[in-house]
């Protein structure tokens, strides 16, 4: 027969050894979740130089530092440009190739300057040994900007073709030309931006710095 004093002590010891249990399990869910050795992550590191098309001498001091980190689903790219006119607009691509004429190319986002000519920009997507560009098929396409270099109405057929390289353009004509670099190109949002002005081209054109991230 168990006395009172017993009952009363085994209730609290209970609640305890549940709550402990509780507490044990709980931990072992979040370190399953979060825990370095159940994901994948690599991160490169590697820089953009002055566009080998610029004129001779101008923005040679323009240098951009670029690291990519792979989380599994997708890639983080942080993107730091200094040596560049202050205050201005960039438009920043991933490419096929570094130089003119670029080959297949894709508009991932801006970066902006601050009064010292600095900027920086991060992106999330596939910026990796997998990034590529491909259409099966031509398909019509809408037309929405007709400036220097208006939209085209119909799609092209492509297969599959790597694009590991990246470049920075002015978003403005004016922009370049103020610097010393004048020239319009199709490397904007509204199909009228100014010349390249950084690229990876320290790396071989079948050989950009994205294929490093496996």
């Amino acid at each position: 027969m168990k006395t009172k004093d017993q009952v009363q002590w085994k209730k609290p010891a209970i609640v305890l050894f549940t709550l402990l249990s509780v507490a044990i399990l709980s931990s072992s869910f979040a370190l399953g979740q979060v825990s370095p050795s159940t994901r994948t992550e690599k991160s490169v590191d590697f820089v953009m130089l002055p566009s080998k098309g610029l004129p001779s001498g101008v923005l040679q001091n323009a240098l951009g530092h670029v690291h990519i980190r792979s989380v599994g689903p997708v890639e983080i790219m942080e993107v730091s440009v200094e040596g560049l006119p202050p205050n201005t607009d960039f438009d920043f691509f991933v490419i096929q190739v570094p130089n003119k004429p670029f080959g297949l190319s894709w508009y991932q986002g801006d970066i902006e300057t601050n009064r010292n000519g600095k900027g920086f920009g991060a992106f999330v997507g596939r910026f990796s040994i997998e990034t590529f560009i491909v259409s099966p098929g031509a398909q019509p396409a809408p037309v929405v900007f007709n400036n220097a270099f208006p939209d085209s109405s119909m799609g092209v057929v492509v297969g599959r073709i790597h694009t590991y390289h990246l470049g920075l353009w002015f978003n403005s004509p004016a922009d370049g030309a103020k610097a010393g670099a004048p020239g319009v190109t199709p490397f904007n949002g509204e199909g009228d931006a100014g010349v390249q002005v950084l690229s990876t081209n320290g790396f071989p054109d079948l050989m950009g710095p994205l294929m490093q991230v496996n």
